[in-house]
């Protein structure tokens, strides 16, 4: 699991410009909901990014998706993006 964290880490660092980045797993918390699955992840990626956060909300999410739009056909059933 933490491998798969940090080849996202790497997958979003190779195409936007930040400062930090922490991903969360919130998997468990989800585990009684109706589909829940224990090989796709619930989690929440947090980007400290000046490049992000000059653009809109949406654009900068939009960026985030696509870089990682592969992993949520696959492995992410719920991701939360926070830019600061």
């Amino acid at each position: 699991m933490k491998d798969y964290f940090e080849t996202i880490k790497d997958k979003i660092k190779k195409n936007v410009k930040l400062e930090s980045i922490e991903i969360v797993d919130n998997s468990q918390k989800h585990k009684n909901h109706k589909f829940f699955s224990p090989d796709r992840y619930h989690l929440h990626i947090k980007i400290k990014s000046i490049h992000l956060n000059s653009l809109s909300r949406i654009n900068a999410q939009k960026i985030v998706m696509k870089i990682l739009a592969d992993d949520l056909k696959t492995k992410i059933h719920a991701l939360e993006i926070s830019i600061d």
